[in-house]
């Protein structure tokens, strides 16, 4: 496996994602910006939870295109409209419901959110990026 992740205990404890990927393969894969975009044309999902949940599924599909899945990600970024910390309930809820289906561990790979005032389009709370490594 082409990517190691580690939590140093000196680093937040009990942060839903390890602190560190160490990768060690040639390939890199880079999954542009997902949204909760549905494939078959359907609204998208409103809140923030089933947007989360949808994104990562998406992200998941980048992934598979390029035969990398979760287990090979060494970063992803969240970029969430209007956030605030009292919102981190909702926003975990949506990465479990994805978990099962799209084979995401947790705690997922290292992480960050950043609260954006909006996105490139109307009603979209979030955005993922992911980047992968492949030996």
């Amino acid at each position: 496996m082409p990517v190691q992740y580690l939590s140093p205990s000196a680093l937040v404890p009990d942060a839903p994602y390890h602190h560190v990927a160490v990768g060690t393969g040639t390939r890199q894969v880079h999954v542009a910006g997902q949204v909760a975009h549905m494939s078959d044309g359907r609204d998208v999902p409103p809140g923030l939870a089933a947007q989360v949940a949808q994104a990562l599924r998406n992200v998941a599909q980048g992934l598979a295109a390029a035969g990398a899945g979760f287990k090979d990600v060494v970063r992803l970024t969240f970029y969430v409209t209007d956030w605030s910390p009292d919102q981190m309930e909702g926003f975990m809820a949506g990465v479990e419901m994805a978990a099962a289906d799209t084979n995401l561990t947790l705690p997922m790979p290292p992480a960050s959110l950043i609260g954006v005032a909006q996105l490139f389009e109307p009603g979209l709370r979030v955005e993922i990026e992911a980047t992968a490594l492949l030996d």
